[in-house]
């Protein structure tokens, strides 16, 4: 019993701690029309819930963004899809100097409701993934 039970519970904890998708329906009013305040030509967002907040993915002017909002409609960030080559070149420095051996295999600009826009990169080595996120001058930003 006990053999079978941990694996149990961690691919519970695994999946609970994964974005959950939504129906549009399941979205909050409030949230909904922030997002088609800030975004009117975007019509048919995927939604999911991360943690207490609410992502919405879309396209926009052919770049693959997301955006992350309160459950009171606030929008606290964007995030834009680039390719790694597009890193500033700072932080491509401090990604080679810092994580030898890694390959960026994505990479995004992020803008907070604030206008400080940082750098995200997501690394794999040997299967194993990591994201980390920069500001423009190559230092490591909380993310």
């Amino acid at each position: 019993m006990k053999k079978t039970l941990l694996p149990v519970l961690l691919a519970g904890l695994a999946y609970s701690a994964q974005a959950q998708t939504l129906q549009p329906t399941q979205v909050p009013a409030a949230v909904v029309a922030t997002f088609n305040a800030t975004f009117p030509a975007v019509k048919a967002p995927t939604w999911e819930k991360e943690g207490d907040h609410y992502e919405a993915g879309f396209t926009l002017n052919g770049a693959t963004m997301s955006a992350l909002l309160s459950p009171a409609g606030a929008l606290l960030e964007t995030e834009t899809d680039m390719a790694p080559s597009h890193l500033p070149a700072p932080v491509r420095a401090t990604l080679a100097r810092a994580y030898p051996g890694y390959k960026v295999t994505e990479a995004a600009t992020i803008v907070a409701a604030s206008g400080a826009t940082t750098y995200e990169a997501e690394l794999s080595k040997h299967g194993k993934r990591r994201d980390v996120v920069f500001h423009a001058d190559g230092t490591p930003a909380k993310k």
